[in-house]
């Protein structure tokens, strides 16, 4: 695992209901750890992410096996949460997202779950 979850919610960090975006990315190559610094716990989509109250943590793990493969858990208290954050944060998001596909290959929602 590179990095550990910043827990936002109570002692143990991490609520037992909330709402949960997975995503798997491959990087391009020469571009991994650019990726991790922007995609990880204190990357700038955490860093965005942070701005809306229903946001609760972000984790990075990376394949053992592939080195290039990386996915995110992105946690929000709730799924309407995440949907608020979106559309108030668009703009944003979306610049964010056309800057980073320059570190990416291939990137695919795997889900949202809730747990």
């Amino acid at each position: 695992m590179l990095e550990t979850p910043r827990g936002g919610r109570g002692k143990e960090g991490i609520d037992s209901h909330m709402f949960v975006v997975l995503w798997m990315f491959e990087a391009k190559a020469g571009a991994e750890e650019d990726f991790a610094r922007v995609f990880g716990t204190e990357g700038d989509w955490a860093r965005l992410f942070r701005r809306s109250p229903g946001y609760v943590t972000t984790e990075l793990i990376r394949d053992v096996d592939v080195a290039r493969r990386f996915i995110t858990i992105d946690r929000w208290e709730s799924r309407d949460a995440f949907e608020r954050f979106k559309a108030a944060a668009q703009p944003e998001y979306e610049a964010l997202d056309a800057r980073c596909k320059q570190l990416t290959r291939d990137e695919r929602l795997i889900g949202h779950f809730g747990t």
